[in-house]
């Protein structure tokens, strides 16, 4: 298992625990992180996980494709640490991710 970090919009932060190779949609969803509304569920044809990764997780995830690039600029307030949730896949490497859902 692998830890993960949310702070919701409100600033509430949680501390959940995720599979390696699930994605970081599938551990919000299931727990109700609030602004996590995955429409799509995980096909990466919503912005409806959008979060903000900070460094030095960011730096760690593999780049978003052309298809998670697109995709974010239905987002709002896109910044340049913007990630979809459900392209960022966990493993062990990513123990301890945090991330802050979209605004």
């Amino acid at each position: 298992m692998v830890k993960v970090c949310f702070t919701d919009r409100s600033g509430q932060q949680r501390i959940l625990e995720g599979r390696v190779g699930n994605s970081l949609m599938l551990v919000a969803v299931q727990n109700d992180i609030s602004g996590i509304d995955a429409e799509c569920g995980g096909a990466c044809a919503c912005a409806t996980c959008h979060v903000y990764v900070p460094e030095p997780w960011f730096s760690k995830l593999p780049k978003a494709d052309v298809m998670e690039s697109d995709m974010l600029d239905f987002a709002r307030n896109v910044q340049p640490n913007s990630r979809l949730a459900c392209q960022i896949k966990l493993t062990e490497a990513l123990d301890g991710l945090c991330v802050e859902v979209g605004r």
